[in-house]
């Protein structure tokens, strides 16, 4: 059985309304962070992509996304993490930095995705949160990031990068508003407008050649 709620008209008529599970849920908005994985070492026949680690650049550079995020007051109740090893050290970073109190999950869905019907399933699984971080990977997150806002072309996520959205999961699906866009070096940007463009790179301007 689902929440209720009892509502007394008038001291006379009681009535006793129970909501679904998915009746709550559709009501549900929580934020979203998404974030792809820190600079890495390059690919090479003698190390498996799944190993590749970070390098002393991508740390340092992710540091400086991580105390953004830190000085925005995010407090996710769940970070989830790709298992490869570049993306879940980007995680460790994060929960460093803002002294995250719980343990960092990893999602084999985030290796190679998720699409959104895949991400409203990890978000349904974890109806109680406000806030979640996921770590994960291109070209995948960029167009997840894409299919969210609706835009006409997959988004670019670079390395480091933070899109931080408002989402409101519906029967229907899922629906995204933007809330910012913390750049690969650590810079913040809260207009929307500016951010699409920012993550649209070359695809924004290829639109705006294509446009009457």
């Amino acid at each position: 059985m689902g929440s209720y709620a009892i509502i007394t008209i008038a001291g006379a008529f009681t009535y006793r309304i129970v909501y679904t599970k998915t009746e709550v849920l559709s009501g549900l908005i929580m934020k979203l962070h998404i974030i792809r994985h820190a600079q890495a070492v390059e690919r090479s026949t003698d190390l498996p992509d799944e190993q590749r680690n970070l390098t002393c650049r991508g740390r340092k550079r992710f540091r400086q996304v991580a105390a953004c995020l830190k000085k925005m007051a995010i407090a996710p109740d769940y970070i989830l993490t790709s298992p490869l090893i570049r993306a879940v050290q980007t995680a460790e970073i994060l929960s460093e930095t803002i002294r995250f109190n719980g343990e960092l999950q990893i999602s084999a869905e985030l290796a190679g995705g998720p699409d959104s019907a895949a991400l409203s399933s990890l978000l349904r699984l974890r109806s109680s949160a406000s806030e979640i971080v996921i770590v994960g990977h291109e070209p995948d997150l960029g167009e997840l990031v894409g299919t969210l806002l609706k835009l006409s072309a997959p988004c670019t996520l670079t390395k480091g990068c933070v899109v931080s959205l408002e989402i409101s999961i519906k029967k229907s699906g899922l629906a995204a508003e933007l809330i910012s866009l913390i750049t690969g070096s650590g810079k913040a940007i809260h207009k929307p407008a500016k951010a699409i463009e920012r993550l649209l790179g070359e695809n924004h301007t290829s639109m705006k050649e294509e446009a009457p």
